[in-house]
């Protein structure tokens, strides 16, 4: 928006009283702030220049919620990758379209009569999307089976994922970095039993052996660590030399070898949730052996294929809220549960043999559009961020910012954010300064991006959209400070 070249003392009076204490804290005229500035405040050009990272290399966007049209907008139409940053996208179109009280679903099924305390047919594992199947909420429903009084299962386990097309997504898809095993890098599916991750408790005293136990222990499992070296590290830098493990299937289907590489430091112990076993024998290995310490016994194999349309449902389990699940991967920076909440939105409107994912990205950019947003130059991959070729402008995320500030699912967004040096991914950061406690705001981190996006007030506290992206190589190693001062300048207008 150009600027006038003049305005009348009562249309300054009146923009003075919008933004006093932006105005006078910059020292410039009334007059001047009656559209968004193009250039960089000197403050964030100096916080650039001290890094050493180009001003091309950000994107900022930032006004005054109750002043829309002020502001600044640096680069606001450049689509840039946001990292974390694009969770903003899939949490407010799920509180929209899904409601803040959604909630996913595991059910136990039966197709077949009950025969004195024998099941002839299969039971039916069936996964809705529910973010809470844990190994306790599974024992539970089985105990409910048991209390039916059935004790024998004699056609086998099916495991039902066909919410989701592909069912089995995480299969054949290239790693995205070099720890395809740490959570942050989880593909999820419609089951998501025990979160896709088992509990790994590595323990070395002295130089000797390296020591591993699972958590559950489920039968099957079976660990090799000598090709494991010990070095002299710090207990807290024990990923420095970890190396992907091998997994192999033994042959007769029954066990898992797990063959662990790289080196551990001496006198140390950790606790690690890791994605290495097939998620499918994993399933089967925790009904099994959870049904027979319930006292009943499953015969049969263990297979994936969809329930038959005539079953009937006997145990089910529903998972948290879809507010309270979108806080945990807000605060956390949770990618499989936020790529799970877009699959789900995905679910609702794909069409025969689409696959989910894509229909998805093709709901968000229909809901940019009914929502009067631009949608030019959005590209979503899986919702989470965690992408190479996802991307949106600065300005298309700071205008989903204010539409949500004003929907009816404010209040769920905002308790989802990390607040400023208190907790989340911004417990450490903004410490002692003028924003702590008064920013909430997501980030976002990638190889070549940092981002944060959301809501920051000012010295008047009164709320400000912001949102600042750095797209450089050097951005992860520099560009947290400038993302900072970019939050304090707002903080004391």
């Amino acid at each position: 928006m150009p600027t006038p070249a003049t305005c009348s003392p009562t249309a300054a009076s009146r923009r003075v009283a919008r933004v006093a204490g932006f105005v006078l804290a910059l020292g410039l005229s009334a007059c001047a702030q009656l559209g968004p500035r193009a250039e960089l405040p000197p403050e964030l050009s100096s916080a650039l220049q001290r890094v050493k990272l180009p001003e091309q290399a950000l994107g900022l966007v930032a006004f005054p919620l109750a002043d829309r049209g002020a502001g600044w907008r640096v680069q606001a139409e450049t689509p840039m990758q946001p990292g974390s940053a694009m969770k903003l996208v899939t949490a407010i179109v799920a509180l929209d379209r899904l409601g803040a009280n959604s909630r996913g679903r595991s059910d136990l099924l039966v197709d077949t009569a009950l025969q004195g305390d024998v099941l002839p047919g299969a039971l039916y594992l069936r996964g809705g999307a529910d973010t809470d199947l844990d190994w306790g909420a599974l024992w539970l429903m089985l105990r409910q089976l048991r209390e039916q009084g059935v004790r024998e299962i004699r056609g086998g386990l099916v495991v039902d994922r066909t919410l989701f097309r592909p069912a089995r997504p995480d299969l054949n898809v290239p790693p995205f970095d070099e720890a395809p095993e740490f959570p942050y890098n989880l593909i999820p599916d419609a089951l998501m039993l025990g979160g896709g991750l088992l509990n790994y408790e590595l323990a070395r005293e002295g130089s000797g052996p390296l020591q591993v136990r699972a958590s559950p222990a489920w039968p099957g499992l079976r660990f090799d660590t000598r090709a494991m070296g010990v070095n002299d590290k710090a207990c807290k830098d024990w990923g420095d030399d970890w190396l992907t493990p091998r997994v192999s299937l033994q042959a007769d289907g029954a066990e898992q070898l797990i063959q662990l590489q790289g080196s551990f430091p001496r006198d140390c112990r950790q606790n690690q949730a890791l994605n290495l076993l097939d998620r499918q024998w994993l399933a089967v290995q925790a009904v099994s052996q959870i049904w027979r310490e319930l006292g009943g016994t499953l015969a049969g194999p263990g297979l994936e294929a969809a329930t038959p349309a005539g079953a009937r449902v006997v145990a089910s389990h529903l998972g948290r809220p879809l507010a309270e699940v979108m806080r945990g991967g807000m605060k956390r920076s949770d990618n499989a549960l936020t790529r799970l909440v877009f699959l789900k939105l995905g679910s609702t409107v794909a069409a025969p043999e689409e696959e989910t994912q894509a229909a998805a990205a093709r709901l968000v950019q229909a809901w940019f559009s009914e929502k009067g947003l631009d949608a030019q130059g959005l590209l979503l991959d899986n919702g989470s961020g965690l992408s190479r070729t996802e991307r949106i402008k600065p300005a298309q995320l700071a205008a989903l910012l204010a539409l949500a500030w004003d929907s009816a699912q404010a209040p769920e967004l905002l308790d989802s954010l990390p607040i400023a040096g208190v907790d989340g991914t911004l417990s450490r950061r903004l410490k002692g300064g003028p924003a702590e406690g008064r920013a909430r705001l997501k980030t976002g981190t990638l190889r070549n991006v940092v981002a944060l996006a959301g809501y920051v007030q000012d010295s008047r506290k009164q709320p400000w959209v912001l949102v600042a992206i750095l797209n450089d190589e050097q951005a992860p190693a520099k560009g947290r400070p400038v993302l900072d001062a970019a939050v304090e300048w707002i903080s004391r207008q």
